[in-house]
Parts: C-alpha cells; structure tokens; sequence
C-alpha cells in the first residue's frame, strides 16, 4: 500500500468512528459514562451515607470509587448524628440521609443545607408473629413494638394510626427499641408478636424466623391515609449549599451518576447486593432479598418538590419539631439551572 492509500484509509477510520460515536449507547456505553462522569469536573466530592436502604442506591457509585481513580468519596455511618456533624463541619459535601433531618438541617444551618434528589420511598413494614392483622382498624387494642422513635417511622406510624381513627397510646400501644437491629432480634427470638420494621430488616427476620408474615405495607398505608399526593418518602440526597454554588458541573455530574446508579442497583440485584455486602456490611443474601422491597428511586427537580413539600406539610402538622420546627423555603429544594 502506497503511502497515500494508507493515509486515505486512515482518514476514512477516523471519519466512521466519528459518526458512530452519536449512536445509540449500550449497555457499556452507559457503564462507562457513568464510570467517567466523575472526572469531568476534576472537583474532589465527599459523600457520606448511613449503612442500610440509603446507601443502596450509590453502590456501583461506591464499587467504580474503590477501584478507579475517582473524583467521589465515600463514608458510611451508622447514625444520623455522625453524618449531621459531617455536614457541619464540611466534611461531606454530599449526604444520602432521612427526609425529615435534610428539613431540619435546612433550618439548623440557615438554609446551608439543600434536598437535591429523594433516593428512597416507604420500606416500612407491620410484621406480625402469631396474630392475624389485615387492616390498620385490627391494631385496636393491640401493642406494636418499633423502632426510628423520633424519625418519620415514629411519625407515619402514628399518622396512620390517627387517621384510621386509633390514638397511640390509648387505642395501640406503641413501645420503642432503640436500634432496628435489636427489634429484628427480639422478632426473630419470637419475642415480639406485632413489629414495625424497616427493609432490609424486615427480610433478615423472615429468613430466620418462618413464623413471622408481613401483614402492612405501611406505604401503601400511607397512600390511603392522604389525599394531597404527598408520598411516604424514608431518604433523601442532600448538598451543602455553599458547596453546589462553587461546584455546580460536580454537583451535576454526581446527580447523573447516582440516577445511573440507582438503575443498576434496581435492575440488577444480584450485583448490588454483592456490593451491598463489600460496602455496606449487609449480607449478601439478605440485600438481594430487600432491595426489591426498599423502594429505591430517584426524583429531582420539580417532581420532588412536589411530592416532598405536602410529605412535610403532613409531617409539620403532626409535630412541628420533625421538619425543625418550620417548613422549608423554596429555596430549600436544589434545582438545576
């Protein structure tokens, strides 16, 4: 081959990768891209999480960080307060945490603290062990043992209670354990007939105990309880303000990246759930069995604001102090431009 020819040959390669490089994306085509979003902008993210449901939908996030040179870092904690004081301090920029603290952080920092996507619906569940409950109105009389006392497990159980017209505390009996992990213990022992759990909780006991039967899906629960479309929503992402208007293309490129995400998470759960366990300490086994069940999703933009201010409205109404003691500002909800 002459040297023009070879030279010809080449140009017309180059000219064919050129236009199939706008077609349609693979499956590995979306792979990579979400592998490469966080290089774009070259800015360092720290992202922290909480051991469980939450953190589910960033796991192939988490696996492409431990493995590549990646702009993310991830933390995983096993309390609100050890991510609150993260925020704080600056030293997360990013959180994966529940929805009704990203609304009392809002406040707590003056609005330093911006909801930029809800990861995670309803994985609350009315398990019972020997008792036959099919309807809210069969609790009557009854006592439940929960867990999340403070949190929007405490408030929408007991949102549903009072509108199916039971009053905690005088129609059902509502005792707290401290940690979901040791009420899933006194389930599983069969020390607690009548539970509220949370996933993956919830599959941990029915695996060990074949006894136990979920009875509510207290999503659903909730979805009869209220009229306003609000949704029950347990997670949320949130951003520091001070950190999104300094790094709005990061900001950006996490977003898609976690969408992308929470696909793979939710498509393939086999995978995720043999990450759950690498990153997240959640067996295998178990994680595989919940993440169909967690709800794991995510909504931004208007969507959110929109399921999410009558959520808190519902919350507001029932205990100021579960949102910070006032509603959110608009400016509360991150929105790109």
């Amino acid at each position: 081959m002459t040297c023009k020819k070879r030279i010809l040959a080449l140009a017309s390669a180059f000219l064919m990768l050129i236009s199939t490089a706008g077609c349609g994306t693979t499956k590995a085509d979306s792979q990579m891209a979400s592998s490469d979003s966080s290089q774009i902008s070259g800015t360092k993210v720290h992202v922290a999480t909480l051991k469980g449901p939450t953190g589910f939908g960033m796991l192939q996030m988490m696996d492409q960080a431990a493995s590549e040179n990646s702009s993310y870092e991830f933390s995983v904690d096993t309390a609100p307060d050890e991510i609150v004081s993260a925020l704080a301090s600056g030293s997360a920029d990013i959180a994966a945490i529940p929805t009704n603290l990203a609304a009392t952080l809002y406040q707590k920092t003056s609005g330093n603290i911006q909801m930029a996507a809800v990861n995670t619906l309803g994985v609350l569940w009315l398990v019972t062990n020997g008792e036959t409950i099919s309807s809210i109105q069969d609790l009557k009389g009854k006592s439940i043992e929960a867990s999340g006392e403070g949190a929007i497990p405490e408030y929408a159980l007991n949102y549903i209670l009072q509108k199916n017209g039971l009053e905690p505390g005088k129609d059902v009996t509502i005792s707290y354990s401290s940690e979901h992990s040791e009420l899933a213990a006194k389930v599983i022992a069969g020390k607690v007939p009548i539970a509220v759990l949370p996933e993956p909780f919830v599959t941990q006991v029915l695996a060990k105990n074949s006894s136990v039967k979920r009875s509510l899906d207290l999503t659903s629960e909730w979805g009869k309880a209220t009229s306003d479309g609000s949704i029950l929503s347990m997670g949320c992402l949130v951003v520091r303000k001070e950190f999104a208007e300094k790094n709005p293309q990061a900001v950006h490129d996490f977003l898609k990246s976690y969408e992308a995400s929470t696909q793979f998470t939710n498509s393939s759960p086999t995978e995720a759930a043999k990450l759950a366990e690498t990153y997240l300490a959640i067996p295998a086994q178990v994680a595989e069995k919940a993440i169909p069940n967690c709800n794991i999703v995510y909504i931004d933009g208007q969507k959110m604001k929109d399921s999410i201010q009558p959520f808190l409205q519902v919350l507001y109404d029932f205990n100021p102090k579960s949102v910070g003691g006032a509603l959110p500002q608009d400016d509360f909800y991150y929105v790109e431009n």
